[in-house]
This record gives structure tokens, C-alpha cells and sequence, in this order.
């Protein structure tokens, strides 16, 4: 990091710096008049393949490597770090575990912004369908835990359709009037799955999960599915999740709570996703307020390397400068390595989501007549 700084030579400003410096090298290296041949090229593909889609009902969209690389998609940060992310996730435990209480905990963090077991919380709504519940019983278990200290940021619902008669549609519309919701809990999952006469089958269950997870990648949000777990013992701890392997293939991940035995106080909680490494938490009951502690985590998470590139913007872009716009070519000129342009634009397009939750820095690349534009701009 140190030999980067010192090799840096050209200044580094910004537009609508507190200095009144303007980016130098933004709109002279190649005139605006000059059309970009493949810039034209690239939308007429794109109307191609629009017309494609909506002539031909066979047509399948492909993309390829460089097409994904020419790409920034930005992920949203974890709602609770190294736990809870977006996605659709089941939450899974014997009856009678504790699942509730820690669901209640989680939903009470989330909405208040309050850190839990030294982690960071993003503040968010929540909405918790606690349908094997009454309001009195979830006044009585909130005062227990919380007391007096409530929020208006928790909201709380003990009924709701089911999957193919409307529940999708209630959840479109209190996500409409709740933009800021970042956590729907669904207590339990059986309780809004069709009436299933017949047996279950992978198809069926997966068919449910994927719903869902349909519906939480739509709207950048978190479903946590409370299911139970299935009385055989398994090796594979997520093996003993109640229905066939679709439910948890479908899904984003699993959370498995277990006891040793049933009266004890403390409890075990495997994690596993996609997006995040598996881990086991040790939790231990407060029998007065009834919340779950952590009493240790077993897996050391694996953190990224700090990236020189990042480290370099983020150097850059602060609240004095809080944006600089130019082409790739003007950027490339800052940066001590014998990185082209082209590779530039693949790794700020592939970091561009590290960027913003890390640095909280948002990058835009866009093209225009003269070539392709980039941005980066420090998020309030």
C-alpha cells in the first residue's frame, strides 16, 4: 500500500471538490463528437435480442464471459454481518427449541439497529408473521425480553394467505407501503404452504423454496423460513430438515438450532449458504429475559485481503471529495501498475459490490459517444 502512495504522481481531484478543482482529463481525450462504433454496435445487439425475446417464445438469453465482466452488479450488504443476508433462508429446529425467542431476537435487532454477539445490525423494518401465535402471547414474550423498550420499525401479523392464494400479493403490497423492510419471518413455513394431500416430493418442496427465493431476489430483502426438523438422527445435521433435500437445494441457505437434550440451556446453531461459509454458534438461554447469548463460535470466518485498487479509491474518495467522474483511460493514469484499461474496467466491474459495502462508495460505468464513463461516488 505504501509503494502505491509513493509511486501515485498525478493528482487525484474531484468534481465538486471543496476546492474548486475540476477533473483533469475528463472530456479531452477523445471529443464528444466522435461516435463510439462500438457503443452503437452494442445497443443494436441489444435491440436484437430484445425483438428476439418478444418474437420468438423459444428464444433463450445467453451472455458471454466478457459480457458478464462488462457488467457491475451490486450486491446489498448483510443485514446482520456474518449471520443474516438477503435471500430466502430456513430456520430450523425441533418444537419447543427456542426458535421464536431467537426469531423475536433477531427481528427486535434488525428493527432497532442495535449490534448482536458483536456484530453489525443495518437498521431495517421487519415483518413477522408469527401465525402459530396470539397477540397476547407475543405482547407477554416482547415485554420478557425487551421491556419497555419497543419500536415502531417491528411489525407483527398472526395471520396471512398462503402461497397460492394471495400471500404474495399482501407481501407486495406492505413492501410497497414499507420500502425500508429488509426481514420477512414466516412462523412457520407449513402454516402458508398449499393444502398438500398428497405426499411430498422434491419437486413440490423445491417448487415452494424457489417461490420464495423468486420473490426475495425481486425485492432485496430476507425471508427466514421457520420449519422443523425431522425426529431421525442424521450425520449431516441440514439432513434432519422435516420434507426432501428441495427445500434447503432451493434455498439460499439454513439455519439448524438443536439441543443436546431438551431441558438444556444451551443450544447449537449450524449455519450454511451460498454466499457465507458454514459455521456452528454455542448459544446459552438467559432464563431471565429469555434471550439467547453467545457463548462462542466455532468457525473463524475467513475475511478478503484487504484490494490495493479499493484501498487506493478509498483513499480518494472522501467526504472533501466525494466524487470524481472520467473515462477508464483517466483513472488508469493514478494507478502504478501496468493494469490496462480493459482489465480495469473487468475488475471495477467485478469489485464494484465490495466497493459499495465495504468503502461505501458507489460505482456507475456508463457509455456515451465518446467511449465509456466511470464514477465513483461516496454514499451519505
Amino acid at each position: 500500500m505504501n509503494e502505491i502512495k509513493k509511486e501515485m504522481t498525478v493528482p487525484f481531484s474531484s468534481v465538486g471538490a471543496d476546492d474548486g478543482q475540476s477533473n483533469q482529463n475528463t472530456d479531452n481525450s477523445i471529443p464528444e463528437s466522435k461516435p463510439n462504433i462500438n457503443s452503437y454496435k452494442e445497443k443494436i445487439e441489444e435491440m436484437q435480442r430484445e425483438i428476439h425475446k418478444s418474437l420468438d417464445p423459444s428464444y433463450m438469453e445467453t451472455v458471454t464471459m466478457n459480457q458478464l465482466y462488462d457488467s457491475a452488479y451490486l450486491s446489498k450488504p448483510a443485514i446482520i454481518d456474518n449471520l443474516i443476508l438477503p435471500g430466502t433462508y430456513l430456520f430450523v429446529g425441533a418444537p419447543k427449541v427456542g426458535k421464536s425467542f431467537l426469531m423475536a431476537q433477531l427481528a427486535y435487532h434488525i428493527s432497532t439497529g442495535k449490534p448482536l454477539w458483536g456484530n453489525e445490525v443495518r437498521q431495517g423494518k421487519v415483518l413477522y408473521l408469527a401465525l402459530e401465535d396470539d397477540y397476547a402471547r407475543l405482547q407477554r414474550r416482547l415485554y420478557r425480553m425487551f421491556g419497555t423498550d419497543g419500536t415502531d420499525k417491528l411489525l407483527f401479523s398472526i395471520s396471512a394467505k398462503n402461497l397460492s392464494n394471495g400471500l404474495f400479493d399482501q407481501l407486495e403490497k406492505f413492501l410497497c407501503n414499507n420500502p425500508d423492510t429488509s426481514l420477512i419471518i414466516i412462523d412457520t413455513l407449513q402454516k402458508v404452504r398449499e393444502d398438500l394431500s398428497e405426499t411430498c416430493s422434491y419437486a413440490n418442496d423445491y417448487d415452494v423454496a424457489s417461490k420464495l427465493k423468486s420473490f426475495s431476489d425481486k425485492y432485496g430483502i430476507c425471508f427466514l423460513l421457520v420449519h422443523h426438523t425431522r425426529k431421525e438422527k442424521a450425520e449431516d445435521i441440514f439432513a434432519m430438515i422435516s420434507g426432501t433435500h428441495g427445500l434447503f437445494g432451493a434455498a439460499d441457505g439454513a439455519f439448524v438450532m438443536y439441543k443436546e437434550k431438551r431441558t438444556a440451556k444451551t443450544a447449537t446453531l449450524a449455519v450454511s449458504g451460498r454466499d457465507q461459509p458454514d459455521q456452528k454458534l454455542f448459544l446459552m438461554r438467559n432464563e431471565e429475559l429469555l434471550i439467547w447469548e453467545l457463548d462462542k463460535v466455532e468457525t473463524e470466518l475467513w475475511k478478503e485481503k484487504p484490494d490495493p485498487l479499493l484501498e487506493v479509491i478509498a483513499e480518494k474518495i472522501t467526504v472533501e471529495n466525494p466524487v470524481w467522474e472520467g473515462s477508464i483511460s483517466d483513472f488508469r493514469d493514478f494507478l502504478p501498475t501496468d493494469i490496462t484499461p480493459i482489465q480495469l474496467g473487468m475488475k471495477l466491474n467485478v469489485t464494484a459490490g465490495r466497493l459499495l459495502n465495504e468503502y461505501n462508495i458507489l460505482y456507475e460505468s456508463r457509455r456515451t459517444h465518446a467511449g465509456r464513463r466511470i464514477k465513483f461516488v461516496l454514499q451519505a
